[in-house]
């Protein structure tokens, strides 16, 4: 039988709702009260963290930051609970952020504000766990993959004297897995991304910032990217100009193009007909220090 498309996501729903490993955790909101900027007290208004750890004594250090795809609009699942179990097998302890979008009326810097709460949050949670605070990394897909590279080049120290404690760690990653990224909001863009992040006409000026091919510096963390060829919805090119602005930089990164197909593929295991970067991406990470030895 062959399967449609509303089919395929039906099983791909299912299968990770009866694999949810019994480390799956309730959501924890970001914020004690109403996240700063909130538009209301509904559950679209309250960006949580959602843990999930690795088999009891499996856990080597490593945390990860899942930013979903989604346009800004939705939270795709496979490229949240689907990695998070992916990266579990692994050993990595996993937070999937649930950030405000701009289907709710959010605009930057609202996004990024949440992720970097999150990024601190995970980093303040490994010093509390036993893990290692200087290997918390991110990963984001498509528009996540946008608010992940928006993180690795807008990340800050911490603040040294804030009350709250989480607010004293750093936003800044110390490695990036950007999926299929949207990462110009120029010519190559996606278009609904633009849309939701700014609205239905930003200001050049802010076009231009949020280009983050422009953001790049040498104090950009290093990052592992992949991209196909046949993207129909985000450009390759998106995954060149960032990785062109690394190389310009002296950032270390690995930069994967296949050549055959379409957007929002996810990991191989989901049934979509992605290129086997899940194995490539574990290369570079143990490359990196990231994942032990194998």
């Amino acid at each position: 039988m062959r399967l449609t498309p509303p089919l395929r996501r039906l099983l791909l729903l299912c299968a990770l709702f009866f694999t949810m490993p019994d480390s799956f955790a309730a959501p924890l909101p970001l914020w004690s009260e109403a996240a700063p900027g909130a538009l209301g007290s509904a559950p679209t208004d309250r960006p949580e963290l959602t843990a999930y750890l690795p088999a009891p004594g499996a856990a080597n250090g490593a945390s990860m930051l899942i930013l979903p795809g989604g346009g800004y609009r939705h939270l795709s699942v496979h490229e949240g609970a689907g990695y998070a179990q992916w990266l579990n097998r692994l050993g990595v302890t996993c937070y999937v952020l649930k950030y405000r979008l701009g289907s709710n009326g959010y605009r930057h810097p609202v996004m990024l504000q949440d992720a970097a709460r999150a990024l601190r949050t995970v980093r303040a949670f490994a010093r509390r766990d036993g893990l290692d605070p200087a290997r918390v990394g991110v990963i984001g897909s498509s528009a996540g993959g946008h608010l992940a590279s928006t993180l690795l080049t807008r990340f800050d120290a911490g603040q040294a004297d804030a009350a709250d404690p989480i607010d004293r760690e750093s936003s800044r990653p110390d490695v990036g897995i950007l999926c299929y990224p949207v990462i110009t909001l120029g010519e190559f863009t996606h278009a609904g991304s633009r849309t939701n992040l700014l609205g239905a006409n930003p200001a050049p000026d802010l076009l231009a910032a949020l280009s983050n091919e422009t953001q790049v510096s040498a104090a950009t963390p290093p990052c592992f990217l992949w991209h196909t060829a046949e993207d129909p919805a985000v450009p390759v090119e998106n995954s060149l100009l960032f990785a062109s602005a690394l190389r310009r930089a002296g950032v270390p990164f690995a930069l994967h193009v296949y050549e055959k197909g379409g957007h929002g593929l996810g990991l191989p295991e989901h049934g979509k007909d992605a290129p086997l970067w899940d194995a490539d991406c574990i290369h570079w990470l143990r490359g990196r220090s990231f994942l032990p030895a194998p």
